[in-house]
């Protein structure tokens, strides 16, 4: 059976491929959306691969650049991502958009997995609203809702990978965002959305309490007759998770030093402990002249309440256990940020990314207070900060190729093995070929 549905899937893929390039459309790949101006249907098939090859500065590290290395590895070969995304809309007579469906998976060595399953609803009197309903990006930081396929670094920063993991999640969200050239407020788009709260790191929701997710964003506006255009957006996470345990493990003082505490009351156990989350981003672009390219830095800066476990500053994707009972949890108070510099070489296709970025999962404790006696604390309340630099060159459309070094910095603690610096720097060669 399958070997007679296969053929005919394809005959399928390439008739309507056919029928798309027959058509006059008009595309934005790359930013989770994508306009096709038809009067009726349109279906689009995109993707790419991002084959790479790396070398860490030791075997074994544990690394945010594509995962951990294995214990006796410091080099591999490995296909970072594989996606592939369908596209369906339907337009109505006047070129505005009544519905989207979107169905993305990523296939790579590791397995097949779903990245996006949603359907969006648009409302057609005003032009104005949407309702997304699915799996698909958490509406927080403009980082996290680049595309990696766009992406001039190889990851994302360590901070959105942890807080964040996997970017999506599975819930409703309401936007607004004006869909006609002559609405006055064209340049503003808000998300609004109920969301489970454990990413696509859980297989099912845990408990019955819902992140609420908002981004009120500025799209990018011209500031002057050179054409310096300067957009941002403030964000907000309110959620957390439910205590199935009494031990709740927050930051207090013991002999006058950082150091945690718990509190074991037994009206603990139910209540939702915080991941609140608070943050703002900036982006700002200088075109360096007609054909020659452009100048832009993007900053961003997160901080709020993070609920994890010792271990770990990630959400959890299942209810913590440990020793066959539900584990304690930690409850930190963190901030991270990232700093983009892009400089194109005379022209669009050479490019310069100089990054910064840190990630600090509990602001109240730092340094040689880390692991000093009687502190609770743990590798997972380590501050890490990251500078990358590296070099895209495009090819074409269709295929670049990224030359990045993460030149990666923990303090200096008083934990076994955390005295000084790891040598967990990572060289990242990747190729991208895109359709």
């Amino acid at each position: 059976m399958a070997i007679i549905c296969l053929p005919l899937l394809f005959s399928g893929i390439a008739k309507a491929q056919f029928l798309m390039d027959m058509i006059d459309t008009t595309t934005s790949v790359g930013k989770g959306m994508f306009s096709l101006y038809q009067k009726y249907d349109a279906v689009r098939f995109s993707g790419y691969i991002q084959p790479q090859f790396q070398y860490a500065s030791s075997k074994g590290i544990k690394s945010y650049a594509g995962g951990d290395f294995p214990s006796e590895v410091d080099n591999r070969f490995t296909l970072r991502r594989g996606r592939f995304r369908l596209d369906y809309a339907r337009y109505d007579e006047a070129h505005m958009p009544v519905v989207q469906f979107a169905f993305q998976f990523d296939g790579t060595e590791r397995g097949v997995f779903i990245r996006d399953f949603f359907g969006r609803i648009f409302e057609n009197k005003w032009d104005v609203f949407s309702l997304t309903a699915g799996m698909f990006a958490r509406p927080i930081s403009y980082e996290v809702n680049l595309s990696s396929g766009d992406r001039e670094t190889p990851e994302r920063g360590r901070m959105s990978q942890i807080l964040m993991k996997t970017e999506r999640d599975i819930g409703a969200m309401v936007s607004f965002e004006p869909r006609r050239s002559n609405h006055p407020l064209k340049f503003l788009k808000i998300d609004a959305g109920l969301f489970n709260g454990q990413g696509l790191t859980a297989t099912s929701d845990f408990d019955s309490h819902k992140d609420f997710i908002t981004r009120v964003a500025v799209k990018p506006i011209k500031l002057n007759s050179r054409n310096w255009r300067l957009s941002g957006a403030v964000s907000m996470l309110y959620g957390g998770m439910e205590q199935f345990t009494r031990y709740i493990y927050k930051m207090g003082q013991s002999a006058g030093k950082p150091a945690y505490y718990v509190d074991s009351s037994v009206t603990n156990q139910g209540k939702i402990a915080p991941r609140h989350y608070y943050g703002a981003d900036v982006q700002f672009r200088i075109p360096d002249g007609e054909n020659k390219g452009a100048t832009e830095i993007r900053l961003e800066y997160l901080r709020g309440s993070q609920t994890a476990t010792a271990s770990s500053t990630e959400t959890p994707g299942t209810i913590p256990v440990s020793g066959g009972v539900n584990a304690p949890l930690y409850i930190r108070n963190f901030d991270g940020a990232y700093l983009y510099l892009l400089q194109n070489l005379g022209d669009p296709m050479n490019l310069i990314v100089v990054k910064y970025d840190w990630y600090d999962p509990n602001k109240k404790v730092k340094g040689k207070e880390i692991g000093a006696a009687n502190s609770g604390t743990t590798p997972a309340d380590i501050r890490y900060n990251t500078l990358g630099v590296g070099f895209v060159h495009y090819f074409n459309a269709n295929m670049k190729v990224m030359l990045y070094y993460d030149l990666v910095k923990n303090e200096s603690t008083s934990l076994e093995g955390y005295e000084k610096d790891l040598p967990d720097n990572v060289f990242t060669c990747r190729l991208q070929y895109r359709f």
